[in-house]
């Protein structure tokens, strides 16, 4: 029988040519901090290795290389971006994996990069639960600056967090939690909004119940994700009845609901609903976006 991974594989696309030494994008963009204000931060999506993980909701691995990046490049794609990118109070380094897979981001190349960002208030990084352990601490106090890690909890209910080949369960981000936060390392946690083999209503339970599990186990900030179709193995779900993207609507009161617990930060991803077309999504879209800049239920 096929293996879930390898079909997985068999269904993507072309990936698209990158240059090693360049990050993919990078952007400014004004966040709700946790000193209680909007403050600007700058996003780097480092060009980098391949996740190991191969999860079925994954569209990142598009932006990636097949190969480690060579000896050096991560910090000149750090230092390429801050050239260009206004000034800034907090920095992401997203590489579509994990920060701490050595095969991603050698700790050889940990100086140089800790010499760029070290006059930043906080560093996120992203990093998979299996992942984090005592080289977070390294990292930090290399930096000596706060740092933020990002865990993809994805969702809490464990039958289906157990498909979507994350290869991690919920014991998984309770030690990932308990790790981070013994080294006083801020955690973010990014949840699935409506993932596959989940209806409408068991997509807006299971995110505030995912959100709730998530600040229960440390989380300072969570990041609510609409699953998306992103092709491959997505498109053949939704093909076969077993997944359909959000609702806007949805995602507006998970979002609302969380904010009036008052236990974290909680944002909504609008990656993908920016383009709105119908007025209705767009009146959505500027609720969303208010509340995702006050922190305040709309």
């Amino acid at each position: 029988m096929q293996s879930l991974t390898s079909r997985i594989l068999e269904l993507r696309g072309q990936r698209n040519l990158l240059d090693p030494h360049r990050p993919w994008l990078f952007l400014s963009e004004d966040e709700f901090s946790a000193a209680g204000c909007l403050q600007t931060t700058s996003t780097i999506f480092l060009t980098n290795r391949e996740c190991p993980w191969k999860c079925v909701m994954c569209d990142l691995w598009k932006n990636t290389t097949t190969q480690s990046v060579p000896h050096g490049a991560i910090a000149e794609q750090i230092r390429h971006a801050l050239q260009q990118l206004p000034p800034a109070t907090n920095l992401k380094l997203y590489n579509s994996g994990s920060f701490f897979d050595s095969a991603a981001v050698s700790p050889a190349e940990w100086p140089a990069i800790a010499e760029l960002i070290r006059s930043f208030g906080t560093v996120t990084v992203e990093n998979h639960p299996q992942l984090c352990d005592h080289r977070c601490g390294e990292f930090r106090d290399l930096c000596g600056t706060t740092l933020e890690v990002a865990v993809g909890l994805e969702t809490a209910h464990e039958p289906t967090l157990l498909r979507l080949n994350k290869r991690m369960d919920l014991d998984d981000y309770r030690r990932a939690c308990d790790t981070l936060r013994r080294q006083q390392i801020r955690i973010r946690s990014f949840i699935l909004l409506r993932p596959p083999w989940t209806s409408e209503t068991e997509g807006i339970d299971r995110a505030l119940q995912s959100l709730d599990f998530a600040f229960n186990h440390g989380a300072d900030v969570c990041t609510v994700i609409p699953c998306r179709e992103s092709g491959g193995m997505m498109a053949e779900l939704r093909a076969a009845g077993e997944f359909s993207p959000p609702q806007i609507e949805s995602l507006h009161r998970v979002l609302r609901e969380a904010l009036t617990w008052g236990r974290g930060r909680v944002f909504a991803d609008l990656w993908d609903l920016a383009t709105a077309e119908s007025p209705a999504d767009q009146e959505w879209l500027v609720q969303l976006q208010r509340m995702n800049e006050t922190q305040q239920p709309d």
